[in-house]
This record gives structure tokens, sequence and C-alpha cells, in this order.
């Protein structure tokens, strides 16, 4: 298969998995199973397999329900769209072309749909789940030890093991200091596997990039409701230390030196 469609298929793919985690993303802790039909959210239709063709489906009903006519949230088709291309992103940094690094691909990817539904459940909800980030960060924690195909069991390096505790207990300590009013304990869990897939130096480039941009966004979004504006407005972490994240795996930029 020719490398474009390989990539072709991989972002279509990604779609096609962005839409289940956006299902998993919003059933959630709702007493709600994953299983049967998706259903629209105001009129209860159930929808047919073109109202759910990723992205396009979204464009062809201008962001409407064919029942109802009720507003369809933006939420869909963003969801599918970055998976799609985050899957293109993960294909082109971890190539699948031989065993171990076809089990590194198969990690990555996992990580990235946990990712995926923990940053719209912190969006909607303004807390991470504790069951998805421990996985996150068990798998994190697993990836540490896999090699290449010479040596496909390895020992990290005790700064590796490291840099995830050490990159999370700040963030602990702001939460146990503040009760919960500065930081949720969510965001420093994230931060234990962030450390672990990027190390010390990258980690501390991934959170300096979310405080930016989470501070950049939550002024602009200040500014836009001004008038509305409450006291205590909760703004979630968790979505800027994963766009951190992916940013730094994307452009391996290192803001403080290597160490």
């Amino acid at each position: 298969m020719q490398p474009y469609l390989i990539l072709i298929v991989s972002f279509i793919l990604g779609t096609l998995i962005g839409s289940f985690l956006n299902v998993l993303a919003l059933r959630y802790n709702t007493g709600v199973g994953i299983r049967g039909r998706s259903k629209c959210m105001s009129c209860a239709k159930t929808l047919t397999w073109v109202e759910l063709i990723p992205i396009l489906s979204f464009a062809f009903q201008r962001g409407v329900c064919k029942g109802c006519r009720a507003k369809i949230s933006w939420q869909y088709p963003l969801v599918e769209f970055f998976s799609g291309a985050l899957f293109v992103i993960i294909f082109l940094l971890y190539p699948p072309v031989t065993m171990v690094s076809s089990i590194v691909t198969a990690f990555q990817l996992f990580i990235l749909c946990i990712l995926m539904v923990i940053t719209v459940y912190d969006i909607k909800h303004k807390i991470i789940p504790d069951p998805l980030v421990y996985i996150f960060i068990a798998a994190t924690f697993v990836l540490l030890f896999i090699g290449n195909d010479a040596h496909p069991f390895i020992i990290p390096s005790m700064q590796r093991l490291l840099a995830g505790p050490i990159l999370a207990l700040p963030f602990a300590l702001l939460w146990y200091v503040s009760h919960g009013e500065w930081m949720g304990l969510g965001d420093s869990k994230l931060i234990l596997g962030i450390g672990w897939m990027l190390g010390l130096a990258y980690g501390l480039t991934a959170l300096a990039l979310a405080f930016w941009i989470g501070a950049l966004a939550s002024i602009i979004y200040m500014a836009a409701v001004y008038r509305s504006f409450k006291h205590g407005l909760q703004i979630p972490f968790g979505p800027y230390l994963i766009l951190g994240l992916y940013l730094v795996m994307v452009t391996g930029w290192q803001l403080f030196g290597s160490f």
C-alpha cells in the first residue's frame, strides 16, 4: 500500500473510532451502556447509518437533526476530525514496520483514545475520571519497558522512571494545600503519565505550553463573556495538558534544555 493511502486509511479509521469515543465520553458514568443504537439527544430518534458517517453527516445535515431539527453539538465532528488527524500523526511518528514497533504504535493509539475521552469528559464535567487516568498511567508505565526489535524489553533509566513523579508531585501538593481549589488531583495524575511518556525535559515543555495556552484561552474566554462572568468559574486544565503533550510529540520542542 502506498504511503499516502496508509495515511488516508489511518485518518478514516481515526474518525470512525472518534465517533465511538464520542459515544463513550457522553455515556460514561451515566448508567447507560455503550451498546444499543445511537439516538438524537433531543427527540430520541434512532439514527441511520447515513446520519452516523463521521464528519460528513454533520456537514450534510448542516449541524441539525433530520427529525426534530435540533442543533447537533460541534463536539461530534471536532472529536472525529482530531481523532483522525492524531491517528495520522501517530502512524507517522510510530510507523508499525516491525513487531515491536507495531506494539508501540498500538499502545500510542490506545493512549490517544483514552486521552480523547478524558478531554471530552473533563470539558463537560470539569473532572478527570479516575479509572481512565489510571489506565493512561498504566499504559505509559508499560511503554517505558518496550525497546526495539534487538532489545524488545528494556530497563528504563532512573531519571526516566522518576520523571513522572517529579513532574506530578508539585501539582499534587497544590491540590493538597488548596483542598482542590487551585488544582484537581486528576490533573497531577495525568501529569504523572505525561512525565513517563515524554521524560523530564520534554514533560516540562508540555507543562509550560499547557499553562501558556490555557492562560491565553482563559483570558480570551473571560473577555468574551465578561458580562455574564461569575466568580468561581471552573476551567478544565486536563485538555490543555493533553494538548501540550501532543504539541511536544509533534514538534519535538524542548524549551528548558536536555537533562
